[in-house]
């Protein structure tokens, strides 16, 4: 075995590279391999170079009140295709059935009316929309895009433990990830059979012109940001170049007669979709938050109209909230009649009688999560936490019922991760990204494995300093090796979007001036 693992011990949990001390699962033995030849010294000298790479590439995240390079671990996370095979049927399954009750709670409410799911849980929600109420989108498409995230646990099998159906990020850094990867490794992929992950751009341009009104024979996309101050910036312009659409702010949009156009220096263009990257609250200041300067007023109007497709769909909020998730399962059997393919954490409802008591009494022992939390804020992980934590939590949970879950710690599956200049078990999850075109649902090869880069620690989140790893998914049959395409690659026949020298967007080609 390789000195860089000589120190490695396996951490109290499921290890996807190892099945005990000294014995490698088949599927990371050209890993291991790969890896044996290379002194600690050089392994750390790669993954400096490669975080320097990331910084001139701009692909940063922000921790801490400071931009840092994207931390990618140079052990890949590997999926062999029994094991993706089960994934993606049970990421599918799910966004099924979470389109359905998005129809049914913005249609006729059938899942409350027969007490599958109860009227408290839609009234109280603040991420329902009465605007939403009615409006049916083409191809009856909701979720365009989800990522639904994943854990492996102590007995190695996947578990769902939440789902992201309003926006969710993270795509971009699986690509970066994977164009990082083949340099530092490239004849890995020259003996491993590795699905690509190159065919996203081409899938969600596809979906998102699948899901333009009626009537629309050439539909333009746009993708719709914050600004260059979000931090997903670089995600944004990144799908937009690999769509070759145009990135627009909301002040290069405008609304008249229900009816949305994108400024350009050629004059008005029709817009048909917008794939929007900011949340509900900041999209229409008619209708929404009236302080927001970010949205375009009036686009929510031409969505109602039926003459602009809005992706993800305005509303999607109450179907990601956590307490729904506890009510999955049940949604699964009663829309679509199958049993679940990947099982939920066992969860607890502080807002159903009796079980707020039981919560109370195993606050030390259970993980509590804000039902409306994100990147990892607020969690508190009851066996770690002090005695001060504990009460406090214990207030708010008995102050805001409904504000909260509680789950059974799942101890995650742990990964070899570079730790300085050795190799160290690293707990991980996984968020395998979904895109819906109407007809089919595809999930990308893989998805993004985030690690908690702290010994012990559960989250994952980047947001509270996690970093990640490719995910490898082995096909059957002989290896496809597709040339990864270049940061400014578009797809075939359509011009791509004009950068400047720092990645960010320059003039508008049939677009708007970024300001």
């Amino acid at each position: 075995m390789a000195d860089i693992f000589d120190a490695y011990a396996l951490a109290h949990a499921w290890d996807e590279m190892f099945v005990r001390p000294g014995e490698v699962r088949t599927a990371y033995e050209p890993v291991l391999a790969a890896l044996q030849p290379i002194e600690p010294s050089e392994l750390r000298f790669r993954a400096d170079q490669m975080a320097r790479a990331f910084t001139d590439r701009g692909v940063t995240y922000a921790f801490a009140g400071e931009e840092r390079p994207w931390p990618l671990d140079l052990v890949p996370r590997i999926l062999e295709a029994l094991e993706w095979d089960l994934v993606q049927r049970g990421v599918s399954q799910r966004v099924r059935a979470l389109e359905a009750y998005l129809a049914d709670a913005y249609g006729h409410c059938r899942a409350f009316e027969d007490g599958v799911v109860p009227w408290r849980l839609l009234l109280n929600s603040p991420h329902f929309h009465r605007a939403a109420h009615g409006v049916e989108p083409p191809g009856g498409v909701r979720i365009h895009v989800a990522g639904i995230d994943l854990v492996r646990d102590e007995a190695g099998d996947f578990r769902v433990l939440e789902d992201n159906v309003r926006v969710p990020s993270g795509v971009s850094y699986v690509i970066e990830n994977r164009r990082a990867m083949t340099r530092v490794f490239p004849s890995l992929f020259a003996e491993q059979h590795v699905l690509p992950v190159d065919g996203y751009g081409q899938k969600l341009l596809a979906a998102l012109r699948a899901a333009a009104p009626g009537g629309t024979a050439d539909p333009r996309v746009v993708v719709l940001t914050p600004g260059p101050s979000n931090a997903a910036y670089f995600e944004h312009a990144l799908l937009a170049r690999l769509m070759g659409v145009q990135l627009v702010e909301g002040h290069d949009l405008a609304c008249r007669n229900n009816r949305v156009w994108m400024r350009t220096t050629r004059g008005e263009m029709p817009v048909h979709v917008v794939y929007r990257r900011l949340d509900d609250d900041f999209l229409d200041p008619l209708h929404f938050r009236p302080d927001s300067v970010i949205g375009c007023p009036g686009i929510m109007n031409a969505a109602m109209a039926g003459n602009v497709t809005l992706a993800n769909a305005v509303g999607n909020g109450i179907a990601d909230d956590k307490l729904l998730y506890t009510y999955v399962p049940d949604l699964i059997r009663y829309y679509l009649g199958e049993e679940p393919v990947l099982p939920n954490v066992e969860s607890f409802r502080p807002d159903e009688p009796g079980q707020l008591d039981a919560v109370l009494d195993q606050i030390g022992e259970l993980v509590i999560k804000p039902v409306d939390g994100a990147g990892g804020q607020g969690i508190v992980i009851g066996p770690k936490a002090d005695k001060e934590t504990l009460e406090r939590t214990r207030k708010a949970v008995i102050a805001d019922p409904r504000g909260y879950i509680a789950q059974r710690p799942v101890a995650l599956s742990t990964s070899p991760t570079l730790a300085g200049e050795r190799m160290a078990p690293r707990h991980i999850d996984l968020r395998p990204f979904a895109v819906n075109d109407g007809h089919d649902i595809w999930v990308l090869p893989g998805g993004l494995t985030r690690v908690a880069l702290q010994e012990g620690n559960l989250i994952v989140n980047s947001s509270q300093g996690g970093g990640s790893k490719d995910t490898w998914v082995l096909a059957e049959g002989p290896a496809e090796h597709p040339e990864e395409p270049s940061a400014g690659t578009a797809l075939p026949g359509v011009a791509p979007r004009q950068l400047g020298p720092d990645g960010a967007p320059a003039v508008v080609q049939e677009g708007a001036q970024q300001q």
